[in-house]
């Protein structure tokens, strides 16, 4: 193999590294191992102490794990659902979770949990088993996993927040909030600060209440007076959410959002977006004139798959666009989306 740039400076242990990598590594990751078989021994080079090295060790073997229990459904859409842990079986909240679980599935769509009792399990029993992912986190005073999903394969037992949140956002196409406390609050903000700086792809993000409840309404009304009308947010930041109390709304904010959309990637300083059917002559005129402000230079063009889309194999069939994005207008990139789902 082509060795990296990021070596162990040792030309004799680095020839060692890649004739291992190239006796079990598939050839198209093959450097991906390489490095991160370097890494592991410059940790010890490093003399970095047993406690660093026990989260760097735990982190990779927990991504490692998740990565294997989603990787048979990654070609169905999935919605995260959170909420409170709290949550009583008879608390209408409960009863919206399970019904917007039930609905998503009826979609064709799974879920994803925090496994845990109160919404989750709300989640999982409206979604039902064959439909939801468990990703629970090991605490020390709430009960590590639902009964209705201890004994499920796709159950993935976390020890480190950060591992979990990355599964959540990772293998999530929509994101659903039911009112919750501080880890509730943490993944709504959260979730859309990394959309909101291209630190997760573009998604949807709903925050659904019961009819008459005020929680997400009166957050709406706090990041408005306090976050948007003293500039810390842009003009354009909270049309990355929607606040409804309707199932039906919720499940077609996710559902729309793929309706001819499918997914993006960079090629190089290029935003390319892939959909399943590309923009006629005069709707991409539209666009141009649209969405001007978020070109860099050049303007919006219909392309097929570039030639490093075409050596990953990556989604070779979908039709595509690309432009020199800015790389900070995210929320303009996102009704960018609702445009080409009206076509």
């Amino acid at each position: 193999m082509d060795l990296p740039r990021y070596r162990t400076g040792d030309e004799t242990l680095d020839a060692e590294i890649a004739q291992l990598v190239d006796d079990v590594a598939p050839a198209h990751s093959a450097d991906l191992v390489f490095e991160m078989i370097v890494t592991a021994l410059r940790f010890a080079r490093d003399g970095a102490n047993r406690g660093d090295l026990k989260i760097a060790s735990v982190a990779l073997k927990e991504m490692r794990y998740a990565f294997s229990v989603f990787a048979p459904y990654r070609a169905s859409r999935k919605a995260s659902i959170f909420g409170s842990a709290r949550t009583k079986p008879d608390d209408p909240l409960y009863d919206q979770a399970s019904r917007l679980a039930a609905a998503l599935a009826a979609a064709g769509w799974m879920v994803v949990t925090g496994a845990g009792p109160g919404i989750m399990t709300a989640g999982l029993e409206g979604a039902g088993l064959e439909n939801a992912f468990g990703v629970s986190i090991r605490l020390p005073f709430e009960s590590t996993a639902s009964d209705f999903i201890v004994d499920d394969p796709k159950l993935v037992n976390f020890r480190y927040f950060f591992t979990r949140k990355l599964s959540f956002v990772k293998e999530s196409d929509a994101f659903v909030l039911l009112p919750g406390g501080f880890g509730t609050l943490d993944e709504a903000f959260e979730t859309l600060t990394l959309i909101q700086t291209g630190k997760a792809q573009p998604a949807p993000v709903v925050l659904l209440d019961v009819p008459g409840g005020t929680y997400w309404t009166k957050w709406y009304e706090f990041v408005t007076d306090e976050l948007l009308n003293r500039g810390y947010l842009g003009k354009d930041d909270l049309d990355l959410v929607l606040v409804t109390d309707d199932v039906e709304a919720a499940v077609r904010e996710a559902t729309n959002f793929y309706r001819n959309y499918h997914s993006m990637r960079f090629v190089g300083r290029d935003l390319v977006l892939r959909m399943h059917r590309a923009p006629d002559a005069v709707q991409l005129r539209t666009l141009n004139t649209d969405f001007a402000d978020i070109v860099e230079t050049g303007e919006i063009v219909v392309t097929g798959p570039t030639p490093r889309e075409a050596r990953d194999g990556d989604e070779l069939h979908l039709d595509r666009m690309r432009f020199r994005f800015d790389k900070y207008h995210w929320a303009r990139v996102r009704r960018l989306i609702d445009t080409l789902n009206t076509f």
